[in-house]
């Protein structure tokens, strides 16, 4: 039998971490652990990309006033 080495990984240190690229605005796909490292796979898609923000909703207005 092997034993085992020291385990580096601590689940508070995942939830961090995810919680800190959920915060950022990015949906988070999947967390994996590759040698004690803790990978974070993301979609790609942002909460923010989602929701139209200030900006667009002022463009799509003056768009709405100024269309010919």
């Amino acid at each position: 039998m092997m034993a085992r080495g020291t385990c580096t990984f601590r689940l508070r240190d995942a939830a961090a971490l995810v919680k800190a690229v959920r915060a950022a605005g990015v949906e988070v796909a999947r967390v994996e652990l590759d040698n004690g490292k803790i990978v974070v796979v993301a979609t790609g898609k942002t909460a923010a990309a989602d929701m139209p923000n200030e900006l667009d909703r002022e463009l799509q207005e003056f768009e709405a006033r100024n269309a010919g």
